[in-house]
């Protein structure tokens, strides 16, 4: 919070995953006041621009990049997509967690960088497109049960692991 205050800035802790909802609640009350202020939100891309128009504002606007080069797998991801008519969906992009690039040996804010994309996922249940940025590879999709209700130990054997 004091570092934030030097610039001006107000933070609230948020412990909701400890807590649950009461750790929640001075996020939840900042949250509500701001969205009173009647405040501008301000997109980093219009809905009706096309899916690579989308990606680039992203690439450019927020992470600074020069551009973005659509290999082969997304130039026709792209094409299918706005065919079946996902053209206006949001976009995600799934990049590396160490840099605003997708390569994550250029770590902190880089400048000069050009965003690769290689495939773009459509995640129609959630309602948006996920650009895949570099070497990025997704989580894999839970059960509906999961596999340590299965599991066991007996004297010190695991059973049901696989």
């Amino acid at each position: 919070k004091k570092a934030c205050e030097k610039y001006g800035v107000k933070a609230v802790c948020c412990s909701a995953h400890g807590e649950g909802g009461a750790g929640a609640r001075e996020l939840a009350r900042e949250v509500t006041a701001l969205c009173e202020t009647g405040a501008k939100l301000k997109f980093a891309y219009e809905s009706s621009d096309a899916i690579d128009v989308k990606i680039e504002k992203i690439a450019k606007r927020i992470y600074g990049a020069d551009g973005v080069k659509f290999e082969p797998k997304a130039k026709k991801a792209i094409e299918e997509l706005t065919a079946a008519g996902f053209d206006k969906l949001p976009v995600c992009v799934a990049k590396t967690q160490y840099s605003l690039s997708d390569n994550a040996a250029l770590v902190g804010r880089p400048t000069g960088f050009t965003v690769t994309v290689r495939d773009i996922k459509l995640r129609a249940g959630a309602g948006f497109l996920v650009a895949l940025s570099g070497d990025i590879l997704l989580m894999p999709g839970l059960g509906k049960v999961p596999n340590a209700e299965n599991m066991s130990i007996n004297n010190g054997i695991i059973k049901g692991l696989f």
